[in-house]
């Protein structure tokens, strides 16, 4: 995969295939298109310690997720719910658009 290029987008729903969150499923927060890495949302969760800035902020450890690289998550298909690989068509108006390759149906952005 050239870098910086994913068929993946915001909201979408990702099931983890690899690592210490495998079988879990989240939905994106954020794609880092540059090292190809995404965050989903409650998975790969790190403790984080912040330092006390001054006398009024207290220093306390924070849980937050950290980056896994793309190829360790797959598309969860909105109509079938399985992970699935998705293809490009092309519309009858000219329009791109994402569809399954297990059951040809259009995947749209979800909120």
């Amino acid at each position: 995969m050239r870098q910086g290029h994913t068929n993946l987008r915001v909201n979408d729903k990702v099931e983890v295939i690899a690592g210490k969150d495998k079988g879990r499923v989240g939905k994106i927060l954020r794609i880092v298109k540059d090292t190809n890495r995404i965050i989903v949302e409650r998975i790969n969760l790190i403790k984080k310690h912040q330092k006390a800035t001054d006398a009024t902020h207290s220093g306390q450890i924070i849980e937050r997720e950290a980056a896994i690289h793309i190829s360790n998550v797959m598309l969860v298909c909105p109509e079938c719910a399985e992970t699935v690989k998705m293809g490009k068509k092309i519309l009858d108006d000219g329009t791109k658009t994402r569809v399954c390759k297990a059951c040809n149906a259009t995947i749209e952005i979800s909120k």
